[in-house]
């Protein structure tokens, strides 16, 4: 077996044992690059020798001594392109770590590798990259989800041993769900976001994707924690997030939200997320009927907020101090018109054009204000709906992967494909997808997601429920055929 195929946990063993050296973990992941990323294009760039160098000056008893862990391309590394795959930040070396890169180094990990997403973290397929979009390891015609469709693309065809992403409206779980890896996403604050290049500030969380849940739990283990960095980091206590992982769900209530099974819903998916419900209940979980009654404004109000906070947080890029900067202009206002309309791709000017709009005068309290009070009561539903089950059960995507090109042309259609993900980040709860099973289209076979979510900082309660599953089934065992 080859080691790229392994979790994090499983090479960690081998290492610590000494039946592989880090440079042979490294050098591995290069020969597997090297042999499907012309087809997947996971990646934007790394650097092989300055990892296998890195690799020789590593303490393997470390909790993650001699893995490499690759990196969206959204996220700080000092010495290391940081793009958001996109034209305006060419060129750009990022002088510093990002937090989690500090805490990764110091955990013995080697920080490996840009890989693809859509520009700035805004889209669903990571079809926006300036740099060309990812392929479904699964199927090479179809999209991996977005934005961290790079990330979740390189776990599930062993280009990595695991990867950070970040999650604004499902930009981890969504593509984890369509390539059939694990994908979790914190607690809004537990995980610090110094250093993630901000797309909406009060939405975004880094987290993990992985090949399996206890690689999840790992990974969370030594990212999250407050941070003087970030001001919205949360003050609290960083628990083991592997102590519960094996207790199992007897016992426990799981909600099932009917707003989450409606029409729109790829019934091949519905039929897969119920079977695996199903099986929850069989291991002992019992499941509650429950309602998230504004879950329908969900998606207006959310494509009010973020584009709102993304017009804010994208005018830093004006060319003046460091990126790419248009040729041929005549003053300043030229300057940054031409800049930024080169330099930033269609989606992106589409969301600062629509947040600039409804933060205008005469147009706040109609839509962003209104759109806050919303995002209030769905806070409130979670909460309500918490106070009955222990965690919430539903699909992560309502279809399986689509073709490239097939939502192109319709961002709507695209902004649909966040319908059941988003809501957690309004309410800023943790949640998880894992692999339940597949779906078949045009002869391929293609992953479906189960969606987990928690109430803040329970975390380690919707391990244990991912765990539960996963461990009685095989779906995360399936590794894509490419070629």
């Amino acid at each position: 077996m080859e080691i790229t195929s392994l979790t994090v946990h499983e090479t960690q063993a081998l290492l610590r044992s000494k039946q592989v050296s880090p440079q042979e973990v490294v050098e591995a992941l290069g020969r597997r690059i090297a042999e499907v990323d012309p087809v997947i294009h996971g990646y934007l760039s790394y650097d092989l020798d300055r990892a296998i160098l890195e690799a020789q000056d590593v303490d393997v008893r470390l909790p993650l001594g001699g893995v490499p862990i690759s990196l969206k391309d959204v996220i700080n590394v000092k010495g290391h392109p940081c793009g958001c795959a996109s034209r305006i930040l060419q060129g750009y070396i990022s002088p510093y770590d990002a937090t989690v890169v500090a805490k990764l180094r110091a955990a013995g990990a080697i920080p490996f590798g840009r890989v693809n997403m859509d520009e700035f973290a805004m889209g669903s397929s990571t079809e926006n990259s300036a740099f060309g979009p990812t392929r479904n390891p699964w199927d090479a015609t179809r999209i991996p989800g977005g934005s961290s469709g790079g990330s979740a693309a390189v776990v599930a065809a062993d280009e990595a041993y695991a990867a950070l992403g970040s999650d604004t409206g499902g930009s981890i779980r969504q593509p984890a769900a369509l390539c059939g890896c694990v994908g979790l996403k914190p607690t809004y604050g537990r995980v610090s976001r110094f250093g993630l290049v901000a797309f909406a500030s009060s939405l975004d969380q880094i987290g993990p994707l992985t090949k399996d849940v206890r690689d999840a739990a790992i990974l969370l283990n030594i990212i999250a924690g407050p941070d003087p960095c970030d001001s919205t980091s949360v003050n609290e206590p960083v628990p083991d997030f592997t102590v519960d992982l094996e207790k199992g769900v007897k016992g426990l209530k799981v909600g099932l939200p009917k707003e989450y099974f409606i029409e729109g819903l790829d019934p091949q998916v519905e039929t897969t997320v119920r079977a695996a419900i199903a099986h929850l209940e069989g291991l002992g979980a019992e499941v509650v009927d429950i309602s998230l009654p504004h879950t329908e404004h969900a998606l207006s109000a959310y494509y009010i907020i973020a584009p709102a906070e993304a017009s804010a947080n994208l005018a830093r890029f004006d060319g003046v101090r460091y990126g790419f900067r248009a040729k041929d202009v005549s003053g300043l206002l030229d300057h940054y018109g031409k800049t930024r309309g080169e330099g930033f791709g269609a989606e992106v000017k589409r969301r600062v054009i629509l947040g600039t709009y409804v933060l205008s005068s005469g147009y706040y309290d109609a839509y962003y204000l209104r759109a806050q009070k919303v995002r209030t009561l769905i806070r409130r539903d979670f909460a309500t709906a918490f106070e009955k089950v222990d965690a919430i059960v539903c699909p992560t995507s309502p279809t399986p992967a689509f073709k490239l090109g097939e939502r192109t042309g319709d961002p709507l259609s695209m902004y649909l494909a966040d319908i059941f993900t988003l809501a957690a980040n309004m309410a800023g709860i943790c949640g998880i997808s894992i692999p339940c099973g597949f779906v078949e289209e045009e002869g391929k076979q293609l992953p479906v997601g189960l969606q987990i979510l928690g109430k803040e900082l329970k975390e380690s309660k919707v391990l244990q429920v991912a765990y539960a599953y996963e461990q009685s089934t095989v779906w995360h065992q399936a590794k894509p055929q490419i070629g």
